[in-house]
């Protein structure tokens, strides 16, 4: 079954406990649909300006955009394999921005990402990614919970909103 709903998804994830969720989740999606996927990955480096010391700055952001390719590539083999075309796309800036202006300028029609990432007082402080990209998006969002059951389906629906799906 292809279908035309969906032509472009873009997975963002930053490789945490449950991108694998996420990314099965984007490769059924774009299964069915016949879509291409696109790995988003976006380096933190606003974070790196509100550090107090600038010694060793350069160095932190390859290592953090080094990171970025890791999982990047972790992603891509994966998807790869499952017989998707994917693409790798790889910006820095605040990730719930990056994400936003990415999907809105390269016409994306779904984006799939997770609810894990930023924890603690990390995410007081700055929100969470997913919750920003779900309320400002003009692209439409799936998020991905960090479940336990094995046995948990997806629901696609048409436009229409009748179930076209479950996977």
């Amino acid at each position: 079954m292809s279908s035309d709903l969906y032509r472009n998804i873009v997975i963002a994830t930053d490789g945490s406990a449950n991108f694998r969720k996420v990314i099965s989740c984007g490769i059924e999606i774009a299964k069915l649909s016949g879509a291409t996927v696109y790995v988003l990955y976006v380096v933190d480096t606003p974070s790196l300006i509100s550090e107090i010391w600038t010694a060793g700055k350069e160095a932190i952001r390859e290592m953090m955009v080094n990171d970025g390719k890791k999982v990047i590539s972790k992603v891509k083999k994966i998807i790869e394999e499952s017989g998707v075309e994917v693409k790798e796309v790889l910006l820095e800036g605040h990730p719930s921005d990056e994400i936003i202006k990415f999907a809105e300028h390269n016409n994306m029609d779904l984006i799939v990402m997770g609810t894990l990432g930023k924890t603690g007082f990390e995410k007081f402080m700055m929100g969470s990614v997913a919750q920003k990209v779900v309320r400002c998006s003009n692209v439409p969002v799936m998020v991905v919970r960090n479940w336990d059951q094995e046995d948990s389906k997806i629901i696609c629906t048409q436009e229409n909103g009748s179930v076209a799906n479950s996977l």
